[in-house]
């Protein structure tokens, strides 16, 4: 009998945390991991130490791109298109805490907004007839915070009322409500996000003082970005069980809202219109 084809899973922000942790998990149990660094020196390191951790060099694989940069995040999409045969599950992992004060990219969004949320919704974009193509799957890391959030519609960037727990928590209400679109709409794709637990990350600031160790949560990820694992498509998870999300999630008027309003932030004429994903 022939070998089973080993599944090819792109983990963003894997050069530390849970990314990394979870790309260690998946590298050693027999995956090909496509390792996000926000810069190719980040990446080829994180490359290295999973090597060293036991992976196949064969099966480790990096990228990189700087989310800051939305144009990095359409050229990362263009490689992982043309150096992989196949793509079978997207793990959105890269985030940040909103910083001090409101920054602004290069692209005048609000910093946490576009790292946390357009940047992914991008690239998923940008990759979902890869993902069709093998029938896979999409996992995005939100945050139990996403309850606590609103999407500000008259002001998604936030120039007028800026807080940085607000602008995290918008972000992952954004993320949380775009795996549901794409559950939605991406015909042989799954989509579903998760809350992975609170643990000592560079994220941990957010949340508590105190957190569980980050195998802890790579565990839940590595479980759902299994294949062969079976998922409540659209579902917001806690863990690896189905949980509650904001009312917002589950408003398909509010899901749509967002999609429009996120293809305007983007200029579809830029990124999208020229490669319909």
């Amino acid at each position: 009998m022939p070998e089973p084809v080993s599944p090819t899973i792109l983990i963003t922000g894997a050069t530390s945390g849970i990314g990394y942790a979870t790309a260690r998990n998946l590298a050693c149990d027999g995956a090909t991991v496509i390792v996000h660094g926000p810069t190719i020196a980040d990446a080829e390191r994180a490359a290295r130490d999973l090597i060293a951790a036991g992976a196949d060099p064969g099966r480790v694989q990096p990228v990189a791109a700087d989310f800051r940069q939305l144009a990095d995040v359409a050229a990362m999409a263009r490689d992982v298109s043309t150096g992989f045969d196949h793509l079978d599950v997207l793990v959105n992992n890269a985030a940040i805490a909103g910083p001090g004060s409101r920054t602004v990219t290069a692209e005048g969004n609000e910093l946490t907004f576009q790292v946390n949320y357009l940047a992914p919704y991008l690239l998923t974009r940008l990759l979902a007839g890869r993902l069709r193509a093998a029938g896979g799957r999409v996992v995005a890391v939100s945050s139990i915070l996403h309850r606590t959030a609103n999407i500000n519609w008259s002001d998604p960037q936030r120039r007028r009322h800026y807080t940085p727990l607000a602008a995290y928590a918008q972000s992952k209400l954004a993320l949380t409500m775009f795996a549901r679109a794409l559950a939605l709409t991406q015909d042989g794709v799954t989509a579903v996000s998760v809350h992975p637990g609170i643990v000592r990350s560079g994220l941990l600031p957010v949340y508590s003082r105190v957190g569980a160790p980050v195998d802890e949560a790579a565990a839940v990820l590595a479980r759902l970005a299994s294949p062969g694992v079976e998922l409540a498509n659209g579902e917001y998870y806690e863990g690896s069980v189905p949980a509650t999300p904001a009312a917002l999630v589950n408003n398909d008027s509010a899901v749509v809202r967002l999609w429009k309003l996120t293809y305007q932030l983007l200029g579809q004429d830029r990124f999208l219109a020229s490669r319909a994903a």
